[in-house]
């Protein structure tokens, strides 16, 4: 078996992450001097005020590219200089970009392995790379009948850095991909070279707070040179696979690759799955247990195995299970890194038969895997079952056994507080289950939702049969509604039980929320579940509502998340042409009756 590395990077498939500690270097790193460096401070701070003409910013980055021009290499490297250069790169006109890409790579671009494995140096590098999508740009500064010529030839420049890049990158694999800085770089350059890249977020603290910019991925057109150079280093990775695997910075560099090939290049996709499993297959391990096993619970190749198994094709996931993993599932799922890969295999067989078997292996043991901890494995089971209604029923009743409310039938209308906060009958109550009676909710504990169980929730609203679930919901007083509308998680799943209903049980609960409008209304969740439930609610649900709102029109109006509710369910034209607003919403009610026969 592979000896695993001891070298730490970041396992996302996102380019550019920061805060990598670097280990300490021998020679002592250059440094400019104060003069330099108390004006490139002078340039960030310009660079923080913006510019509100175009020719004023291309004024300002011409001038600060000529200080750097000569010592591109030293500014990459140093803390303050690099973050100019990071933050000036993406204003820079391709042409530009091209010329500081040539400076730092040197003569041969054998210098480009020094800047790109650097602590400041390598953000530079990302920011630079990232600038390619922008590779049919034409230069705003060019004038007369040669600004297409002209374009297309400061564009072909930053082509041929970023050919040159990849060339330095191939004969360096190695000590790029397992570089911490290096491996950021090479995952940077995958994504551009393949035609998609990672949306930068507004900023670090925005970043923390909205990580939906994570996953959001911007396509873009790329030239015929970028798809051969892709290709080559998705070879050039494969022929190093046993430091990928082995590696955790390269490891996450091959998860990139992965990604992005399954979005833009999914024949390459189909091929490197089956040679990352192939080879993880093959090697040796212990009589009669499957290496896959032990990769399973490594903390690195276990999100490897995420990727691959969540990118797999039919027959690959069918081979896996049959000769890897067959009546090994529960082990794994209750294993603390392992049931991570089930869940993605999980996910990834439910269009498939399979997921019928991995589904009947993991319900022998469905409460072992609850009191593991692993509620993962056990959502994503539901979440699967959407698509085989012969397993829903089963599902559900389990969950109502391992939450102990199953039995007597009065518990059951106790079940939804319990699988929105994950927690036993007993434990939720601090009491035993009676004979009888549930205990009311309002009565005896305050609302709680957790992660897990506000998506068990939504997986479970989706299911055909769901009275158990609206039975509890309706067991929920309005003081209990209301703390789920406005908590981030149970707002979400709330929504999908009101939009799920029937007109007559979405009727019922609407009736017991209408005197809490306008409170949901000034709440940022409870707006979002608001604009959800108008939008499934019928044209008589529809006004009721409004006649509940429109009374508040001075608070709603002056609210930063109610205005927009004011707007969007036309209040104003409610309280002044009241026929009119009639009309419009029968008529949006047709539209959507309409779209939902066509798709039913």
């Amino acid at each position: 078996m592979l000896e695993k590395m001891e070298a730490k990077g970041q396992r996302s498939v996102k380019g550019g992450q920061k805060g990598h500690k670097r280990p300490v270097q021998g020679t002592k790193k250059p440094r400019l001097d104060g003069t330099t460096v108390g004006y490139f401070r002078r340039v960030s701070d310009r660079l923080k005020e913006g510019f509100t003409e175009e020719e004023e910013k291309g004024v300002f980055v011409h001038n600060v590219l000529s200080e750097v021009k000569g010592k591109a290499a030293l500014v990459a490297v140093d803390m303050t200089g690099s973050l100019v250069l990071e933050k000036l790169l993406p204003l820079a006109s391709p042409a530009q970009v091209a010329e500081v890409l040539a400076e730092l790579g040197g003569e041969t671009g054998s210098e480009f392995r020094g800047v790109a494995c650097d602590q400041c140096g390598g953000h530079v590098m990302e920011s630079a790379v990232r600038q390619a999508h922008r590779w049919t740009e034409e230069d705003p500064a060019q004038e007369g009948s040669d600004v297409t010529e002209a374009g297309e030839e400061h564009c072909g420049m930053l082509e041929a850095q970023v050919q040159r890049l990849c060339g330095v990158v191939r004969e360096n694999i190695v000590q790029f991909a397992k570089d911490p800085y290096g491996s950021h770089v090479l995952r940077t350059l995958v994504q551009v070279l393949s035609g998609c890249l990672t949306r930068e977020a507004p900023g670090a603290q925005k970043a923390k707070k909205n990580k939906t910019y994570e996953s959001e991925m911007m396509d873009f057109e790329i030239p015929t040179s970028f798809w051969w150079e892709l290709k080559h280093l998705a070879d050039c990775l494969m022929e190093n696979i046993k430091v990928c695997v082995s590696n955790t910075s390269a490891c996450a560099a091959l998860q990139t690759l992965l990604t992005v090939c399954h979005r833009k290049r999914p024949i390459l996709c189909k091929k490197l799955n089956k040679g990352i499993m192939g080879y993880l297959t093959s090697l040796s391990s212990a009589p009669g247990v499957s290496p896959l096993l032990v990769f399973m619970k490594d903390p690195s190749d276990s999100h490897l195995l995420q990727t691959v198994f969540k990118f797999s094709h039919k027959a690959l996931l069918r081979d896996v299970y049959r000769n890897h993993l067959r009546s090994q599932l529960m082990p794994l799922a209750l294993h603390p890194i392992a049931h991570f890969p089930v869940q993605s295999l999980i996910a990834a067989s439910a269009p498939f038969r399979l997921f019928l078997k991995i589904f009947d292996e993991l319900m022998e043991g469905f409460e072992a895997i609850l009191a593991a901890g692993n509620m993962g494995v056990v959502v994503q089971m539901a979440e699967s079952c959407a698509q085989w209604e012969d397993r829903q029923s089963v599902l559900l009743q389990r969950l109502l056994q391992a939450f102990h409310c199953s039995e007597p039938a009065s518990l059951q209308v106790s079940c939804l507080p319990l699988f929105l906060s994950f927690l036993a009958y007993e434990v939720y109550y601090h009491t035993e289950p009676a004979e009888g009676a549930a205990v009311t909710q309002s009565s005896q504990q305050a609302l709680s939702v957790c992660y897990h169980g506000s998506r068990l929730v939504q997986a479970l609203a989706g299911f055909r049969e769901r009275s158990v679930l609206m039975n509890s919901l309706h067991e929920l007083s309005s003081a209990d509604l209301l703390t789920l509308g406005t908590d981030p998680m149970g707002s979400r799943a709330l929504q999908a039980l009101v939009t799920s209903a029937s007109d007559k049980g979405r009727g019922k609960i609407l009736r017991k929320m209408q005197d809490m409008y306008v409170d949901l209304a000034c709440s940022a969740c409870g707006s979002r579940l608001l604009e959800a439930v108008w939008s499934s609610a019928t044209v008589s649900q529809r006004q009721s509502i409004a006649e509940r709102l429109a009374p508040s029109e001075s608070r709603l109006r002056s609210h930063q998340f109610a205005r927009h509710i004011w707007a969007k369910f036309g209040l104003t034209s409610f309280l002044k042409r009241r026929r009119d607003w009639m009309e419009a919403q029968t008529g949006d009610s047709k539209k959507r009756k309409m779209f939902r026969d066509i798709l039913e």
